[in-house]
């Protein structure tokens, strides 16, 4: 990499931030306005610089992105499902970013009907994405959200698909979130709260009327929580959820009713989680309920639906974890998870029990979409680290099943055999066992020569599946090595797990990805001078943590839009998301939580020592993460890190939290991080 050119160094500009008598200097609190043009500015110059030293990169850049795009079919087609008397598809056609949503009446045979061509509705728009499509049950109209910026802020809007018109009907600041009455003429919705951006109102809109006229429904006035509608797949119920972390509450009403009032399900206890599916008369139930920790299911009658009345169906285990349920006519399906593996049981409601077979451990499986009550078939999904996505109907009764479809790796080089996959178990260093699912190339040298990418989230209990990423390819077949490290904060483990990662235990997560790493090296995986690391968002706040407390593990680190002004954003309840996220990081106006926040925050937390090469990403719009996070994060670095690596702050411009909306252009991104750690390794093609 060109090291002759001077990084851009933000103005110092101190701002005392005092809490609990504890002041706090933010030399680069300035950066938090995005409408100021030395902030702008000062982000055009980190971009300048990083293109700059990274010039020499550029074709391999390049040939990296076509590398990857020539893996992906271009004229891909989901596979189609069956709801309400069509079929519907999504595909998409070579050349173009976006997906064409279709459906057909009857059978795959009948004429198209496109719904939406993304690719029109984009054109001259630098972010485009379409949400929360929702057919009336008459399937003569569509609701749609539109967000041309990428702050997740959508505009509803009703589509008629007989005349292909779109109504005068205009909703703006929603969610994207909706659902029809079964009148098909009452469309309820929710919107977003326009300076925190939570979700916390429902209103009802009907058909041809002013969105001014729209009715408040429901308001969640707790800022810890966030709402939204759906319909119940018996299409008997209208349902609004209320949910934090630790929380949930449910609202019902009867779909053929949209002017009658919502009842509460069960009245909101704190602690008390639960989920619900209508069948019959019934409501079935996956809950915490009486010390259920890793959740058990429950059951019923609609018509007392108080937690007083709820039985058992599935008893709670210490050892399983219950993820989900899936209801037919004839079987219950339930999704499990135990010893860190997805499971797949078919519980008939007469006959016996049993699981679909999986045969390796670095898998996922899940319930795919299953609208119909009264089928034999359970549609899901299966892949691992060297298996590419597959759909699968299985036959419940016959227990036999039909690929639908696998994703095709075009190119002709990849072939799954090629490949090894394991599962390692790394010893943290208060003895827990943190699994770590791996792939490499069969010819991969493990003498400690090979470089090595290990990825981890671990936060919001929220699991990282070793999944297949064809993306990943570049990396495996240049030599890498890749790795997934299940760290606390996760819910791999079960749902303890995911408690042994949060609020006052956060420090787990930090140093579990630490402990994978001195695992990896002392099994000659890899070694520090190969090992690279890699994590977004809550992700990124982990690449933070970890850079701080071990920065002598890694050549070289990607934080993409990372989370890593911990205390001064949760101390900020005007932020997007911040209030509703006290359960899982802790309220810092307790002086505990802010204590203890601030011992990890990495903006908080940088000091005068060497630090890893470094490339940091984020979105100037981004929702979530605000940009000024990583930008002031970087200026620190600037100024405090002792050695002569490399660090980058890369902004897009024109995006958010998710990045690049089209599918080719979030390729140009990932071929960005990959030329990154490859230049470090000196491979350059």
């Amino acid at each position: 990499m060109t090291d002759t050119l001077l990084p851009p160094i933000a103005a110092q500009k101190d701002t005392v931030l005092e809490k609990h008598g504890d002041k706090r200097i933010d030399p680069y609190y300035w950066l938090n306005d995005r409408e100021n043009p030395e902030v702008i500015n000062y982000l055009k110059k980190e971009n300048e610089y990083y293109e700059k030293m990274t010039a020499h990169t550029k074709d391999f850049r390049e040939s990296l992105f076509q590398e990857m795009k020539a893996r992906i079919k271009e004229d891909d087609t989901s596979v189609p499902y069956l709801y309400n008397g069509y079929y519907y598809i999504t595909r998409y056609e070579k050349g173009k970013e976006y997906p064409i949503y279709s459906r057909k009446k009857g059978n795959l045979n009948a004429p198209e009907e496109i719904l939406f061509d993304c690719n029109e509705m984009a054109k001259g728009s630098t972010y485009f994405n379409l949400g929360g499509l929702n057919v009336s049950e008459d399937n003569k109209l569509v609701a749609f959200a539109t967000d041309y910026v990428g702050r997740r802020i959508y505009t509803l809007q009703v589509k008629n698909l007989e005349t292909g018109e779109i109504l005068s009907d205009k909703i703006e600041n929603v969610t994207g979130n909706s659902v029809w009455a079964n009148d098909n003429k009452t469309l309820f919705y929710s919107t977003r709260d326009k300076v925190t951006l939570r979700s916390d109102k429902i209103f009802k809109h009907v058909l041809g009327s002013s969105s001014a006229q729209d009715q408040l429904v429901f308001h969640e006035k707790d800022d810890t929580y966030m709402v939204y509608v759906m319909k119940s797949k018996s299409k008997k119920y209208l349902v609004i959820n209320s949910s934090s972390t630790l929380t949930g509450e449910y609202q019902i009403l009867n779909a053929d009713k949209p002017n009658d009032k919502f009842k509460v399900f069960q009245p909101r206890t704190r602690g008390l989680e639960y989920t619900i599916s209508h069948f019959e008369n019934d409501f079935y139930i996956v809950t915490n309920k009486d010390g259920a920790t890793n959740f058990k299911v429950m059951k019923t009658s609609e018509n007392a639906t108080g937690k007083d009345n709820w039985v058992d169906v599935i008893p709670h285990k210490s050892d399983v974890l219950i993820e989900g349920i899936e209801i037919f006519k004839d079987y219950l399906v339930v999704e499990e998870r135990s010893n860190g593996l997805n499971k797949i049981r078919i519980k008939p409601w007469k006959g016996q029990e049993y699981y679909l077979p999986f045969e390796i451990e670095t898998y996922s499986a899940f319930v795919g979409t299953n609208v119909d009550f009264d089928t034999d078939i359970l549609r899901y999904s299966y892949q691992s680290l060297a298996t590419p996505y597959s759909v699968i109907d299985f036959n419940m009764k016959t227990k036999t099943k039909e690929i639908k479809k696998e994703q095709e790796v075009l190119g002709g080089k990849f072939d799954k055999n090629n490949y090894k996959e394991e599962r390692l178990w790394a010893t943290a260093k208060d003895g827990t066992k943190i699994p770590i699912s791996i792939v490499y190339r069969k010819e991969t040298k493990l003498d400690g020569t090979s470089p090595l990418l290990q990825y981890a989230y671990g936060s919001y209990g929220n699991s990282m599946e070793p999944g297949f990423d064809s993306t990943i390819l570049s990396l495996l077949d240049r030599g890498f090595i890749y790795a997934i490290a299940h760290i606390r904060g996760g819910e791999e483990m079960g749902r303890q797990w995911y408690e042994d990662g949060k609020l006052l235990k956060k420090m787990n997560t930090f140093t579990d990805f630490i402990d994978c790493s001195q695992y990896l090296i002392s099994k000659k995986y890899t070694s520090a001078k190969h090992l690279y690391a890699q994590g977004g968002s809550a992700g990124g706040l982990l690449m933070g943590a970890v850079v701080n407390m071990a920065p002598q593990l890694y050549n070289g680190v990607i934080a993409q839009v990372p989370f890593v002004d911990v205390v001064t954003t949760m101390l900020d309840d005007t932020i997007p998301l911040t209030t509703s996220e006290y359960d899982e990081w802790g309220n810092p106006n307790d002086k505990t939580y802010y204590e203890y926040m601030k011992s990890y925050s990495p903006y908080d937390n940088v000091k005068a020592q060497d630090y890893p090469n470094m490339l940091v990403t984020t979105g100037l719009h981004d929702s979530q993460v605000q940009y000024w996070e990583p930008a002031k994060w970087v200026a620190k670095l600037r100024t405090l890190k002792t050695d002569k690596n490399v660090l980058f702050l890369d902004t897009n411009m024109d995006a958010g939290h998710g990045g690049a909306s089209g599918r080719f252009e979030s390729l140009k991104e990932t071929a960005k991080e990959f030329s990154f750690i490859l230049d470090l390794e000196g491979i350059r093609k």
